[in-house]
């Protein structure tokens, strides 16, 4: 089975540094974002009852979930021992979740998920039980997800070649409104409160 994982795999490990690479990667960027986002308020409705979980961006994005595949499909090829194939999958997620949460939590002082109570924890950022479930999911992506997205993005290249910078910027602008909202949470609730008004 391991062995035919490698089999189907199906990359699209174009130059990054040109035009076309990057339309490639901000597109798989883009459809990886919203299925993180889907498959999070997924989970929180079936864990809480409640669709939409605090998202950091305003859009129905995870830019956590478009950053693991986008570095995956660029880091492994066709050519990747199996091994390599399998510790890459365990790795890059958990290192890229772990990085995220460390970041947000000491840009923005707010844990937008916290793991403190799961087992084999770190810092509350990542745990054993969830970094299993990601490795699983990249080796789906990797052997199953991802063909198919490079299909899809082989149908639609012609016209995303017209829209992808647009969506580039879209993302560039969702991203500073965002540092600005949660900048200015925090210097709301930094605030002394003043008792005689």
């Amino acid at each position: 089975m391991i062995i035919n994982l490698q089999n189907g795999i199906e990359f699209q490990n174009m130059d990054i540094f040109n035009l076309e690479g990057a339309a490639a990667i901000i597109f798989y960027f883009t459809i990886y974002s919203l299925i993180g986002w889907l498959l999070e308020n997924s989970y929180n409705f079936f864990t809480k009852r409640e669709f939409f979980k605090p998202n950091f961006l305003f859009g129905p994005f995870k830019p956590m979930y478009g950053f693991t595949p986008v570095l995956l499909v660029y880091l492994i090829s066709p050519e990747t021992n199996w091994v390599v194939v399998i510790l890459l999958c365990s790795l890059i997620p958990s290192m890229v979740e772990y990085l995220t949460g460390s970041l947000l939590q000491r840009l923005f002082n707010r844990q937008w998920w916290d793991y403190s109570n799961s087992p084999l924890q770190l810092h509350g950022h990542i745990c054993l039980p969830f970094s299993v479930c990601w490795s699983i999911l990249s080796l789906l992506c990797i052997k199953w997800i991802h063909p198919a997205i490079v299909s899809m993005y082989g149908g639609i290249e012609p016209y995303w070649a017209w829209i992808w910078s647009a969506v580039g910027l879209y993302f560039l602008a969702d991203l500073v409104l965002a540092i600005r909202k949660h900048s200015l949470q925090d210097l709301i609730t930094d605030e002394p409160t003043n008792p005689i008004q």
